[in-house]
């Protein structure tokens, strides 16, 4: 994906930078600030024609649930028989009646808009459930014993779901800084960091994973020689790991889980006003409650899985050691950090 895609589809999962400046979304996905400020252009744009609207949130959500279907869904459906029987029914929605939608393109990107607008977001779930969150990993560059930490908390916590905070993959070889030259190179980098992937797939073969900084890395470098995204394979591809769900964020329960370039939890839910669990920052393992008259939210920094004396983490090494931890949120509503015993 070009950068400019990504913080497309990044501004669709989280709303609430639309309102932000092309800076922040810029240093929030660690791209260039051009590709920030034509994403905002863009998204903009296509809500401009919705404003005007008037909707029913629930006659809205109704429609999702009946159909249970994604955006993408909606796409692959437009050339067959239920893809006909959904473009009757979007096209008989009151708010699109007077919006005179000629076509399923026009409709479909009616109520696309609409359901931006109000929040209803692919990745926004309400589940109830128990929720790992493991730490950025750098792999190959994690700390040995970190994986049966996170597997004993699963089994500890019974969890149901798991998301890697971001950075599963260090990329230092290809990194845009000094990498070491008596390091691996990026081919055997890699090759380790699948092999060490393995074990985590194994462990948990379903998973949601958060795209980090470091994650982000070669398509980077894709971009920016001028390679179409075409040419580039899915991080699961590269991984080889089918059951990984990668994407720029989730929300499971009302609580955002992002990779975390932005700044730390602390500041982010409280600009937000939502529950965060993010990563990023290896050296804070916190949460922290923010209570209202009407909100009890939180912030939770998960931690992180590297091993500190790597030589990939040589440019950390005069700061504080990391934390090495994972995290665990219950049902929405309990989140709770696991240091690991070292």
């Amino acid at each position: 994906m070009s950068e400019l895609d990504i913080a497309i589809q990044f501004l669709k999962s989280a709303p609430g930078y639309l309102k932000k400046s092309p800076y922040k979304l810029a240093e929030r996905l660690d791209i260039k600030l051009q590709s920030a400020y034509d994403a905002l252009k863009i998204v903009k744009q296509s809500l401009k024609t919705f404003k005007s609207l008037d909707t029913e949130p629930s006659e809205m959500t109704n429609f999702y649930s009946n159909y249970d279907k994604s955006f993408n869904t909606f796409i692959n459906d437009y050339h067959n028989e239920k893809g006909k029987e959904i473009i009757s029914e979007i096209e008989k929605l009151p708010y699109l009646k007077d919006n005179k939608a000629e076509s399923f393109r026009e409709a479909f990107k009616n109520v696309k808009g609409i359901a931006w607008q109000k929040e209803v977001i692919i990745n926004k779930s309400i589940t109830g459930k128990n929720v790992l969150v493991i730490g950025d990993l750098h792999l190959p560059f994690s700390l040995d014993g970190y994986l049966e930490h996170c597997i004993n908390t699963y089994k500890q916590y019974n969890c149901d779901e798991v998301v890697f905070i971001g950075d599963i993959i260090d990329n230092h070889a290809s990194s845009y800084h000094e990498s070491d030259p008596d390091g691996h190179s990026a081919g055997q980098e890699l090759e380790q960091a699948i092999y060490e992937t393995s074990k985590w797939y194994k462990a948990f073969p379903k998973a949601t994973v958060i795209i980090g900084n470091h994650d982000r890395i070669i398509m980077r470098k894709a971009h920016s020689s001028g390679l179409s995204k075409r040419w580039i394979k899915d991080y699961a591809d590269v991984l080889r790991t089918p059951g990984w769900n990668f994407t720029e964020s989730i929300e499971i329960d009302d609580v955002l889980y992002i990779h975390g370039e932005g700044g730390t939890a602390r500041n982010r839910v409280k600009s937000d006003l939502q529950s965060i669990v993010q990563g990023h920052l290896h050296t804070q393992c916190y949460t922290e409650w923010y209570v209202g008259s009407k909100f009890k939210i939180f912030g939770m920094q998960v931690g992180c899985g590297i091993d500190h004396k790597s030589y990939a983490m040589a440019y950390a090494k005069e700061n504080k050691k990391p934390a090495i931890a994972c995290g665990v949120v219950l049902q929405g509503k309990t989140p709770i950090n696991i240091m690991m015993e070292l």
